[in-house]
């Protein structure tokens, strides 16, 4: 396969991923703020009072990094709902469910929990050959993310731990 620059792939099958851009137009319009998304506090409510926002549009402060992350996975976008859902009640919830997504080709599952925008180190433990590893993505020696293959349970157990080791809250 030949790039538009002139550079070569040697591949038999090329998979390409395009991301999303969220539509903002009427948020911004209305007054919310915007970056990459409509920003929200770890409530989910905007910068305009009374005003929510979840799903694959919402920046919201992750809990566990601090990062102001947007995810596009449907599971995300229901929790994100969910969390937005209590807080119109009232019920003032922090949202700190982890992220994750999975994919899968054929016969191979890739699982993703966590959000590392950044990274000092990627350690693997097991064999991305064997299709069976753990991929721990750290900065300054936490854990912000982990990628498996063939290890579902270490995906949970990760999850489970980012869980209760989340950053402070203001």
């Amino acid at each position: 396969m030949t790039l538009k620059g002139g550079s070569k792939l040697d591949a038999d099958l090329v998979v390409v991923g395009i991301g999303v851009t969220p539509r903002t137009e009427i948020a911004e319009r209305s007054g919310l703020a915007i970056d990459h998304g409509v920003v929200v506090d770890q409530y989910l409510a905007t910068n305009v009072p009374g005003i929510f926002a979840a799903g694959d549009i919402a920046r919201w402060p992750d809990a566990h990094t601090g990062d102001a992350i947007r995810v596009e996975h449907w599971v995300v976008a229901e929790r994100l709902g969910q969390t937005a859902a209590f807080n119109m009640l009232g019920l003032r919830r922090r949202h700190t469910a982890v992220p994750f997504f999975w994919s899968k080709h054929y016969d191979l599952s890739i699982r993703y929990v966590g959000h590392a925008q950044q990274w000092d180190e990627i350690e693997i433990d097991g064999s991305v050959e064997r299709r069976d590893c753990i991929a721990r993505f750290r900065k300054s020696g936490r854990t912000l993310a982990v990628a498996t293959i063939g290890r579902d349970r270490e995906a949970l157990r990760a999850e489970a731990a980012m869980e209760k080791d989340t950053v402070p809250t203001r």
